[in-house]
């Protein structure tokens, strides 16, 4: 899909030479910044990767990690 936007020259210039240093097309460097911004920033893939992330490396007999995990659920305002 082609769409047009605006950004400032500085911000395009600096794009353009990072394009230029990996080897890839304009197109494929905002797809690609775009796609990273949208994962950083939803919070379901977000969850999705700390879930991962847990399940990768979690010990359910680990009480330091329960016990850390316990405190900062705990502290935190939701």
């Amino acid at each position: 899909m082609r769409i047009g936007v605006s950004i400032p020259e500085e911000l395009f210039a600096r794009a353009v030479c990072l394009a230029r240093k990996t080897r890839k097309s304009k197109s494929k460097l905002f797809s690609d910044a775009l796609r990273e911004y949208i994962a950083r920033h939803g919070p379901d893939e977000i969850t999705e990767a700390m879930n991962k992330a847990c399940s990768e490396i979690h010990d359910a007999n680990d009480a330091f990690v329960t016990t850390a995990s316990r405190h900062i659920l705990e502290s935190n305002e939701w």
